[in-house]
């Protein structure tokens, strides 16, 4: 069984609260803002904001993150993606799929932080990130090759689709902590032209649990969205089947497979 428990327990509690909401619409709107930045949109002290923005980093929808003197907050679409994998998907997906190209739209894709709690080890969850007959059960059914050197190439790949889906170069590899990435996607002329990217992969234990952070970055301003769009499902996908065995079985995660 997948684990929600206190985790879906503090989304709720997050999302319940009309200030926090609204904190949510402002990174909807601009990604990656400072408390300053955001206090100065709010009838209420820097404490107040300061502590509005704890909450839902407590509850995942949050990602705080330091660039030099400041530190930025990044919306974390992945809990909600795993509230619609659990409650949505099955009554109302291509509505819900709406909604997320819609706020997709909103995001400022720059940089795209995405984190998830998986009950694991952090040794079987580089495996699920690393081995390519693991990662096509969650990542659409594509595949990745490489020796997982660093300034070793990997290439994703897909059955289905007769040619190479992306490409890179390993930067860093540090098993089972740290894995970066260049990337450059392949499957249409308007990705290709995106030229390349750069995906972190972070592992970090938390009892006996793992958090994981993806750091999707050097995107240019206006980026393809469907260079980034895809990683809460694919998140959803590697927690579901961890912690499972199963694959996750929503429209969009089989649309591929």
């Amino acid at each position: 069984m997948v684990t929600y428990h206190w985790f879906m327990d503090a989304v709720f509690k997050a999302l319940a609260d009309a200030t926090r909401r609204d904190l949510l619409d402002e990174l909807f709107r601009k990604d990656g803002q400072t408390l300053r930045a955001l206090e100065g949109r709010f009838d209420m002290t820097r404490f107040g904001v300061a502590k509005h923005l704890r909450i839902l980093e407590e509850a995942g929808l949050v990602v705080a993150r330091r660039r030099g003197r400041e530190k930025l907050h990044f919306l974390n679409p992945v809990p909600i993606r795993l509230v619609h994998d659990r409650w949505v998907s099955k009554y109302a997906e291509p509505w819900a799929a709406g909604l997320s190209d819609l706020k997709s739209r909103l995001e400022s894709p720059m940089e795209k932080i995405f984190e998830i709690y998986i009950k694991t080890t952090p040794e079987r969850l580089w495996e699920a990130i690393t081995d390519s007959g693991i990662r096509s059960k969650y990542q659409f059914g594509n595949t990745i090759e490489s020796d997982w050197r660093p300034g070793g190439r990997f290439e994703m790949g897909n059955p289905k689709a007769g040619e190479l889906l992306g490409e890179g170069e390993n930067l860093e590899v540090d098993p089972p902590r740290r894995l970066v990435q260049t990337m450059r996607a392949l499957w249409g002329e308007d990705v290709k032209a995106e030229g390349t990217s750069k995906i972190t992969w972070d592992i970090e234990p938390v009892g006996d649990s793992c958090r994981l952070t993806v750091t999707h970055s050097d995107l240019r301003e206006g980026a393809n969205e469907q260079l980034y769009g895809g990683w809460p499902m694919i998140l959803s996908g590697l927690k579901t089947w961890l912690e499972t065995g199963e694959k996750l079985t929503t429209p969009g995660s089989l649309m591929y497979t």
